[in-house]
This record gives structure tokens, sequence and C-alpha cells, in this order.
């Protein structure tokens, strides 16, 4: 049975939907005014993962992630660039959805915008009023009274004398309690027309916590099943929906609550501060890093598909609750074991038969994932695999391999393809990478041309053919019957 850790409990226990085969899953989104960041990219591998884990253990999902499109920051942007709110949220919209493509995470069920649900906000928003936990201020804000709500804290394990006035909250003057926190933001003068909705408290917008309590409960209902998200959520802003929710409705708001660990750089957290910022496309784009070849900001852009495959195989080999540090060893790392199973359904053709769930290498793959989406112990067992498909050569132990990996969006693409494309997370990765490198047409005429000198005997030209290449990151294979493969390396 599946067991998965509770962020609420603290425990691992086995899970059981509300309805029996059905999970209603709730993920927090982004906040669309900025290109996708490493961290963000370990959130949507992640989830991604649980939920191909669920649809294949049986289970009919209804995944819900959602965008936040309206908040300070998207308005600070709009702001600087003097565009509209509208066009800043599609600009980063289709840009997330481009590193979504690229990293292989497939869309959720629903997308929902915060814009499309505030209405639904503004009903919570009242229920929470007519309770006695929310109060609008003197100046216009509507706020949660977060003491009035008993079980404030029991997701991140703060008390309230924890979260006393200065330390976690700033305190405003206008609140009754410095660790109130806002339901609903009185429009200021000076804010774009298009940021200010009509409601009984007067011109505004919705607080962020809002938001997702809206959509939560709008699409999917009440009790969530699992409510998910990075782990820098847990605390205020997943605290809050809770209090939001079962304050207004009673209850639960879910079941099982689910953090990834944090995604570090050399050890430190990820900070433009720091200078240790990069963003998905930085890590993975073809030419340009950020896909704006003629200088302008792309929402596209082409992905490298052996670097972007790269990048989910290193979040996936990493069990999704354990912190993971980004550094240039550990994706070259990550690189040479994946091209290493690339290699294996290279050396032996695969099979189409699907997963044979009673051998034994399935069966520990599943073992893993059913441990809280273990999937490091399931990569362990994918090596095993290629390490018996390289040993015997069976078409059916490199199809296990193929498709077991395919459950963690792995292994799919074509293996001389992969192997052939250019990677810069490789030793002399720069010089493969120059204006002079060879292209595939090049390397396909030095590879006929060592065939020529090995039929002429002419070996030692043959060896320098071969040096050359090798010299370019080109790695030969000959093969029985004079065919000669290449990748590079």
């Amino acid at each position: 049975m599946l067991q998965i850790y509770n962020t609420l409990s603290r425990t691992k226990a086995p899970f059981k939907p509300a309805e029996p085969g059905r999970v209603r899953m709730y993920v927090c989104g982004m906040t669309v005014y900025d290109y996708c960041h490493l961290g963000h990219a370990r959130m949507l591998v992640g989830f991604d993962v649980v939920q191909r884990w669920l649809r294949a253990s049986g289970y009919a999902v209804d995944y819900v992630r959602n965008i936040t499109d309206i908040d300070d920051k998207i308005i600070r942007r709009a702001v600087e660039t003097g565009r509209r709110i509208g066009e800043v949220t599609e600009f980063f919209i289709d840009a997330m959805h481009a590193d979504e493509r690229a990293l292989g995470v497939q869309p959720p069920d629903h997308e929902p915008r915060a814009t499309q649900y505030v209405a639904e906000m503004l009903d919570i928003i009242g229920r929470l009023q007519d309770k006695g936990l929310a109060y609008q201020a003197d100046d216009g804000d509507v706020n949660y009274a977060v003491r009035g709500f008993e079980g404030y804290g029991k997701l991140s394990g703060k008390s309230l004398d924890d979260l006393r006035a200065g330390e976690r909250v700033a305190v405003g003057s206008a609140k009754r309690d410095p660790l109130d926190f806002v339901l609903w933001k009185s429009a200021k003068a000076e804010e774009p027309a298009d940021t200010k909705w009509e409601s009984p408290y007067g011109l505004g917008r919705p607080g962020w916590h809002i938001e997702c309590s809206a959509m939560s409960k709008s699409l999917l209902g009440l009790p969530l099943d699992i409510h998910g998200g990075g782990p820098d959520l847990k605390f205020p802003h997943h605290e809050n929906e809770i209090a939001q929710t079962e304050g207004a409705f009673g209850g639960v708001l879910a079941n099982v609550w689910m953090h990834c660990g944090p995604l570090m750089v050399d050890a430190d957290k990820m900070s433009k501060s720091l200078g240790n910022f990069r963003t998905i496309r930085q890590t993975i784009a073809s030419g340009e890093q950020d896909g704006a070849e003629d200088g302008q900001p792309r929402a596209e852009y082409a992905a490298n598909p052996r670097e972007a495959e790269m990048l989910r195989f290193f979040i996936v080999r990493n069990h999704y609750r354990s912190p993971q540090n980004y550094t240039p060893d550990n994706l070259l790392d990550a690189q040479n074991a994946l091209d290493r199973l690339y290699q294996t359904l290279a050396n032996v053709a695969a099979d189409d038969l699907g997963v044979d769930w009673d051998e034994a290498q399935a069966q520990a793959f599943k073992a893993a994932m059913d441990d809280d989406f273990n999937t490091s112990g399931a990569m362990a067992a994918l090596f095993q695999l290629a390490g018996d498909a390289n040993r015997g050569g069976s078409a059916r132990t490199a199809g296990q391999l193929k498709a077991l990996a395919g459950l963690l969006g792995l292994l799919q693409q074509d293996p001389q393809t992969y192997l052939r494309a250019p990677t810069r997370y490789k030793p002399g990765a720069a010089d493969a990478a120059r204006a002079d490198a060879l292209d595939d047409a090049a390397i396909d005429a030095r590879i006929a041309a060592r065939a020529a000198a090995k039929r002429d005997k002419d070996f030692a030209e043959a060896d320098r053919i071969r040096a050359e290449l090798r010299e370019h990151g080109i790695e030969l294979e000959d093969k029985p019957g004079g065919q000669t493969n290449w990748r590079r390396v």
C-alpha cells in the first residue's frame, strides 16, 4: 500500500483518499512575474512524479495546480515595464509552460488563475467576517484575526507565542494584532486600474493566501486528499490557507500535506543577492541561454533535449523531501549517470511490451515508489536492470528499464539521438561548443573516411581519425558487421 509522509501529522501513513479510487490533489503553483528558477523546477518535477505514480497505481487523479496572476510583484513588474497586468502574466505563463514542456512535466488537469475566482474569495471573506474571524481595518484592508482560530500553527508547529510581533510578521498599525494577515487589500490611488475589483469593502484586490483557499475549494471540494507545494510555503501560506478554509467551512482543508525539500546552490539558498540565482532556461536552453537571440525576451525557447532530461534526472534521483544541492559537479554526475542508461538502450534494443510487474526489479521499483515516492530507491532498480541488460543483452530487460523509467518521465528519447546531442555539462564541453565544432555531417564524413582507411589497411590513418574525433568529444563504437556508432561525451 502507498504510504505518504504527512507534514501535518509529521508521520508516514497509508494513503486513504476520501473517495476510494479517486485522488483530489491541489498544488500551489507559480506567481507569474518572472522566469521559473531551479527551485520551481524541483517543485514542478516532484509533483509531476507524484501524479504520475498515483495514476500508474490505478487512481483517478484530479490534479489542480494554480497560477497566481495578481500580486504585488506582478504589479511592480507591470509598472516597471509599462505593460498591462494581463500582458505581464500571459508572457510569464507562456514561459512557464515552455519550461514545463522542456522538463517533461505533464500539465495539471486544471490550471485556475486567481483572477477568475475573486467572487469565490469574497464569499469566503464574508463567511469569515460573519464568524468574527475577519475585520476591516481603518486603512480599508480586510484582515484575518489569527488569534480567533484555535488551530493556528498546527502545520508549521509554531505557537502564537513563537510568532510574536516583529519576528516573522511586520507590525501594521491598522491591524488589531501584528500577527493578522490580509484577506483583501484596499486599492491605492497610484495602482493600475486593472488591479482593482469592486467588493463590499470597496475597491481592492485579494490577498495572496485567500486565492488558494477559493480555488481549491471551488474545484475539488473539501477535504482535499493531498495539498502540496514548495518548502517555503509551509509557513505562512499554507498555515494561513488552513486558517481561512477551516475557519470558513469547518472540517479540515486537506488530509495529507506534502512539501518538497529545498534546492540549494553550493550549500547556500538560491538568491539573486548572492549571485547564484539560475532560471530553468538558463540551465537547459540551446543557444542563447534566455532564448532571446535578438536581445528581446522570449517566452518560448528551444531546450537542449539532453540537458533538459539531465535536469529532470538530477531532480528525480533524489527523494522529493530531501535537501538537494545544485553544483556543477552534481550536474556532471547526473549527466554521466543518465548517459549510462541511454547507452544501455543504445546497445540493447528494448521491446515495447510495457512493465512486467512480476519481475524482481519492477517489484523493487514499486516498493520504493509506494514508500513515500522514494525515487532514489526506484532509480536503484533502474540501474540494476541496466546492468542486467548490458550483461545479458535481453530486449525484455531493456524494455523493463525503458517502461519503468517512463513512469518517472525518463528514457523516452531515441537513444542515438540523445547521445549525439551536445551538452555543456561535460569536460571539454566548451571546446565542443566552438564555432568550428564538428556537426553531424562532418562527423559522418570522418567516420566514412576512417572506414575507407581500414579497408585500405591504413590503420594509422584510421587511428588518427579516431583520435581527432575524440579530441572533439566524439566517441566511436565499432559494432559487428562493420557498422560504427558515435556519441558525444
